[in-house]
Formats: structure tokens, sequence, C-alpha cells
């Protein structure tokens, strides 16, 4: 992120230290909100069915309303959209923690849950689509893969931090203070730290591609090129993978009395997901993009085999371990290679696709892997996420196959 020539300035000199400060914590309210949902439903309402389908809920406003906002950044700006998802989303939490306590009917409760979702401010998305167009527009091209590439593993390593660290912080705030508490603090960060980002001087730039009546140059038909829409496929799997994972670990844990520690293993899978991910910057250039997901595909395809035949703790915990070498590096190259595809003018709508990829998989896997393990069992449901993996893996094989076909 920080690779120069003595005649060029970082990435970091471009944007201030204090950006990359403000972005990390404004990404931290999006990670507490689905597990701050579920634990206040669960808690007050009493009920895990409900929880669950709340939690969906948030997703799948995320999913279906997050594009959209990434296309209106890229026509209006950041700045406006941010500054309107902060106010909407603080206020939809402050309003969701009042309607849980409230007698009124679940559907009530969904549909609130769904406006948080929808109003989610795109913080991650948006951090990598106006650092991609900094270097894109103001760093030398001999710089622009390397720091592009290297963009790319902080902003992953960010990310799967703050998705550790989040549903930590949930717990704890629930634990010490009441349900009520991480939907409380999520809304007060949303409200001054999405703001800030919003209103970081970075944050005023509309990309010199779009033309004077802030049109993109690009077709809205480029979205769905066949290059592009296998990275969109990938990441899906990513998130497939993620949420299979997740439920498939609980479910492993519930059979050994110890349901409330799934998530400290699931930490094991988050920290070196993490740390690999930031190691991908230091990746020799010959290694390319293309071969980074199929092996680092292979490496998660060879950690999901271990996880689905894991029967003890210790043999989940190694099998954790290789799975996060895996999947670290193979989401920054999947996000590398969607800056590289994105159309003229339309880097944000590339970024929330992709986020959006990965709220949905999560979302569809959570349910399918539970419902799995609820009629069939553990074992059964630890098989999931090598079918993750393995859509993961076949997604990079098609991702090399496209690449020779335009060389």
């Amino acid at each position: 992120m920080t690779q120069t020539t003595p005649t060029s300035p970082s990435l970091v000199q471009l944007t201030g230290i204090p950006y990359f400060i403000i972005a990390f914590i404004a990404r931290l309210p999006f990670a507490m909100m689905v597990v701050g949902v579920l634990t206040v439903v669960v808690t007050v309402r009493g009920s895990l069915s409900l929880g669950g389908l709340t939690s969906a809920a948030v997703g799948v406003g995320t999913a279906l309303v997050g594009p959209f906002l990434g296309a209106a950044a890229d026509r209006w700006g950041q700045r406006p959209v941010l500054m309107l998802c902060a106010t909407l989303n603080s206020a939809m939490l402050a309003v969701f923690a009042l309607v849980v306590y409230t007698p009124v009917a679940d559907a009530v409760v969904l549909a609130s849950a769904f406006t948080i979702g929808a109003t989610a401010p795109q913080v991650s998305p948006m951090s990598r689509s106006r650092l991609v167009t900094i270097i894109a527009e103001r760093m030398p091209q001999p710089q622009r893969a390397r720091t592009t590439s290297a963009t790319m593993s902080y902003e992953s390593a960010a990310d799967e931090t703050v998705f550790v660290f989040g549903p930590f912080l949930v717990g704890i705030l629930a634990s010490f203070i009441a349900p009520w508490a991480p939907i409380a603090i999520a809304s007060a960060l949303t409200l001054l730290f999405v703001g800030a980002f919003a209103l970081h001087p970075t944050g005023r730039h509309v990309s010199v591609e779009r033309d004077s009546d802030g049109r993109a140059p690009s077709a809205v038909s480029e979205l769905f090129r066949p290059a592009l829409l296998v990275v969109v496929v990938g990441i899906f799997g990513i998130g497939l993978f993620f949420g299979a994972s997740l439920t498939a670990l609980t479910s492993f844990m519930a059979d050994l009395d110890a349901a409330e520690q799934a998530g400290l293993l699931y930490g094991v899978m988050g920290v070196g997901s993490a740390v690999l991910a930031l190691g991908v910057a230091w990746l020799p250039a010959r290694f390319t993009l293309h071969a980074r997901w199929i092996v680092f595909g292979g490496i998660l395809v060879a950690g999901s085999v271990l996880f689905a035949t894991s029967t003890t703790v210790t043999s989940m915990i190694v099998a954790l371990a290789l799975v996060g070498i895996g999947v670290g590096p193979t989401i920054v190259t999947q996000y590398s290679l969607g800056a590289a595809r994105s159309p003229l003018g339309r880097s944000a709508t590339v970024m929330t696709m992709l986020g959006s990829g990965v709220v949905v998989g999560q979302a569809i896997a959570a349910a399918v892997t539970g419902a799995t393990a609820e009629s069939a069992g553990t074992r059964a449901a630890i098989v999931l996420p090598l079918i993750a993996a393995a859509i993961v893996l076949i997604a990079g094989v098609a991702n090399r196959l496209l690449s020779q076909r335009h060389h």
C-alpha cells in the first residue's frame, strides 16, 4: 500500500493516515449489525428462529440495495450518498432497538431489520473504489498494479479484522450493559464515523471517467461481461463458505456441549486469513492473479476436506488454520481482478456488487446449513463448506480459461 519511487508519493501520503483510521472504524457498525440484531431479538423475544430470520432480513436488505448505492455514488459522488445512508441507518438502528422491546408483530421487526440492511453505508466497497480511483488517477503507471494489490490486501485484512472483532464487541456490550447496547453503539458509530468518512477530503472526488453530465462512458451491459461475472460468482462462493462454515462449526461444537466456543474457533480462520491477506502484497508479480486464485482456492478446498472429516476439536482447529491460508489471499485476488475489470466510471458499482455477493452467499449458506444440521445432523452439515470451496475453485479455473481466450 506504500510502494513508492523516489519521485512519487505513496497512497498514504495522498490520502493521509487519518483516512485509514476513520475508514477502519466506520466499518465496525456493519460488522456489529447482523450479530447485534440476532442477539437482541433472541434475548428479548426469546425466539432463535425469529433471530435468524431477522439477521437474514438485514443481509437481504444490504444485498438488494447495496449495488444501487454504489451506482449512485459513481453517478453523484460518494459524499452525498454516504451522508444520507449514515443519517438513515443510524435512525433505523435506533428505531429497531425500540421496536424489539415493544409488543409489535414479528413482521414489523423483520421489516425494521430490512431497513437497517437497505440503508447500511457501503464503507468497505466505497473505500476500495475511492482508493483504486486515486491510484488510477494520481499515481504513475509503473506503481499502479503493485499499489492496487497492496491496497486490496489491506482492505481485505481490515474487513476480516473488523468481522472478527465486531461480534466479540457485541458479546461484551450485551453481556455487561444490556442486549440493546450493541445496536445503540452501532447507531452512534455510524453517525459519527461514517459521517467522517463521507466528509473526508477524498470523499469529495467524482471520477474523471464520468462525462460532464455525470454519466459513465461505459454501458450498463459492461457490468455483465463474463470476465467480471466470473469474479462475482467466485466471491459469492466465498460468501457461501463463510455462512456454511460458521453454521456447521456451531453445530459441531454444540454436539460437544460447547456451542459458545464456536466463535473462538472461527477466529482461528479469521486471524490467519487476515494475516495471509496482508502477505499477498509481497507475492512476486510473476505469480499472476489468475494463478493465485487457483492455488489458494485449491488450499481452501484442501482445508475444507479436512473440515468435513474432522471429529475432534484439535483436527477442526488445524482445518480452520489451513482454510485461513486459502481464503484471505483468494478474496484479495478477487477484489483485485474486480478493480482491474471495472468498466469506466463504475468502480463503486462493481465493488458493491462484490460485497453484496459475499453477503448473499453468507445468508443463503447459513440458512441451508442450519436446516441441514437440524434435519440430517452435523456430519451432513460440515460437508457443505466443501461444496462452497469447490465453487470458488471452479470459478477460478473458469476465470483462467476466460483470460486465455482474451489473450
